[in-house]
């Protein structure tokens, strides 16, 4: 069994983020290509930022994973409980529900436009309804992130509020749609 291993399904692998990690990070998040869509392209990190922002996190209920497909080192994926704040940002007052998010995205480009995204996407939704008993779970795309937004309906998330100015993206604002996944 692969240490800190969070599924396995077909050739995909999930796993907890390595020390080992921070350079894979850096590379992917330092490439123009992957930034359009996550972080932005004035957001280059370097591993002072992958520290900070991936590993540093104190009291965070953040678990950072590694996406491997075929054995290949991919991309990242995160998920979480939404928080008391989002909850509310978000309009859901039900305090008994289990809410999980996710942030994900591939970074080595050649796996793009392959499925993979929706394969990893599907199988974490699926993970976090079985293992982790979420009763929903939920993301925000920005709205003009078609990609993601295709990738995610694929998986069965519907949209469900506009979030108006909800990220800070190249310098600018942008709306997000908050998407839902529910049993």
């Amino acid at each position: 069994m692969i240490d800190n291993m969070i599924l396995q399904k077909g050739k995909l692998l999930i796993r907890k983020l390595k020390d080992s990690d921070k350079q894979l990070l850096v590379k992917w998040l330092s490439n123009p290509m992957v930034l359009k869509y996550y972080e932005g392209r004035d957001c280059l990190h370097d591993l002072e930022m992958v520290n900070e922002h991936f590993y540093s996190r104190k009291g965070d209920q953040v678990t950072g994973c590694i996406v491997e497909y075929d054995g290949t080192e991919i991309g990242f994926i995160q998920f979480y409980q939404i928080d008391d704040a989002e909850r509310e940002e978000y309009g859901y007052t039900d305090m008994s529900e289990t809410i999980y998010g996710t942030d994900q995205f591939i970074g080595e480009i050649d796996y793009w436009n392959q499925g993979i995204g929706t394969f990893v996407v599907r199988s974490m939704a699926d993970f976090l309804m079985e293992k982790k008993a979420a009763d929903r779970i939920v993301m925000d795309p920005q709205i003009c992130n078609n990609r993601a937004i295709s990738c995610y309906e694929k998986c069965k998330f519907n949209k469900v509020k506009l979030l108006p100015k909800h990220e800070r993206h190249e310098g600018e604002w942008r709306d997000c749609w908050l998407m839902e996944y529910r049993k």
